[in-house]
């Protein structure tokens, strides 16, 4: 078995223009002395993500940052499994939030077609891919089961996360990025930081 690619780079481009995930991997990759830059801010352009799986479409957005900047990309693709609805809106999870990235509609379109179902399961699912101008990536991927309520809840991270509890808690991801502390306390959980923890073991940590 090949051994993994370790990242010597300085400087990398996170293959996302949401504001949200830019920031959250900011903090996850404080502690590695990497420089982020965010792909609006070098204003790429955001490839349709045409893949049925989250590996496929985490390649397609780091390979066109790659593209795009000439520099090494990290790029993630998640979403949110529900189970009563036969794992959507998983892969298609932006696409229910329409071209304004409307997680409200997102979050209201579950809740309709959960209708009176009593099954409420539900996983966040995320895989990353660090690519290289080379050609070379890695991959890895984070999974958090939970469940899904309404209405809403919490003001704090993105997405649909004010409608996820992730299994041990009480509170949804909303509620956890709240306030002081509220990073760490949705990054104990995260599919995300648990993707970014197998990742980091692989690449970043020496």
């Amino acid at each position: 078995m090949m051994s993994s690619r370790r990242f010597t780079e300085g400087k990398l481009v996170l293959a996302s223009h949401n504001p949200g995930k830019l920031a959250e991997f900011q903090r996850l990759l404080a502690p590695y002395a990497i420089q982020l830059v965010g792909a609006e801010e070098l204003n790429l352009p955001e490839p349709a993500e045409t893949g049925t799986t989250f590996i496929d479409n985490a390649l397609i957005k780091a390979w066109s940052a790659v593209e795009g900047s000439g520099l090494p990309a990290l790029a993630d693709d998640s979403g949110l499994a529900v189970r009563a609805l036969g794992g959507e809106p998983g892969v298609y999870s932006a696409d229910w939030a329409g071209p304004k990235r409307d997680f409200g509609t997102a979050m209201q379109r579950v809740h309709e077609e959960l209708r009176d179902d009593a099954d409420r399961a539900a996983a966040f699912v995320a895989v990353l891919v660090l690519a290289w101008p080379d050609g070379h990536y890695e991959s890895a991927e984070g999974r958090v089961g939970g469940h899904v309520v309404w209405p809403p809840r919490g003001t704090g991270g993105f997405g649909y996360d004010p409608i996820f509890v992730p299994e041990g808690e009480t509170q949804t991801f909303g509620e956890l990025a709240v306030g002081e502390g509220g990073f760490a306390r949705k990054a104990t959980y995260s599919h995300r930081a648990r993707a970014f923890r197998a990742l980091a073991e692989k690449c970043f940590k020496h």
